[in-house]
């Protein structure tokens, strides 16, 4: 189902707790609702839907990338990034890293590991902020 984005700055502040199997539903929610926000939207956190959960889509080169408990094991390539956000007007600065390697979950809570570099390694690291309560 398509779900509104929440715009509440005070929200989207809090901390997002971990998933678990009883949040997966989400991830279909989440899914539609990038889908029709692709002509702005490159990948949403579960709280940009009103869920205070640690799941994140990322559009990867045109395939949906669901990430459950994502948490960041390596990184390197420091550089200044300037970004929008759905739920939030205007764009800001963030540092993010070229390189990142992510320890997550799939969409049956297998535990994986993958190395993301670039643009995709940059939305993750976008929505990751998201689960930690940053305002972008």
């Amino acid at each position: 189902m398509i779900r509104p984005i929440m715009q509440d700055p005070i929200f989207l502040a809090q901390k997002s707790r971990p998933a678990t199997a009883e949040d997966l539903p989400v991830i279909q929610d989440l899914k539609d609702t990038l889908f029709a926000h692709r002509e702005g939207c490159v990948g949403m956190a579960a709280n940009m839907i009103g869920k205070q959960i640690r799941i994140i889509i990322v559009d990867d080169r045109g395939t949906p990338l669901i990430l459950v408990n994502p948490r960041i094991m390596a990184k390197s390539g420091e550089y200044e990034a300037e970004e929008g956000c759905l739920s939030l007007a205007g764009k800001r600065k963030a540092i993010r890293y070229e390189k990142i390697k992510v320890a997550y979950e799939n969409e049956k809570l297998q535990p994986k590991s993958r190395t993301f570099t670039g643009w995709t390694a940059q939305i993750i690291q976008h929505e990751m902020d998201h689960c930690e309560g940053i305002l972008i």
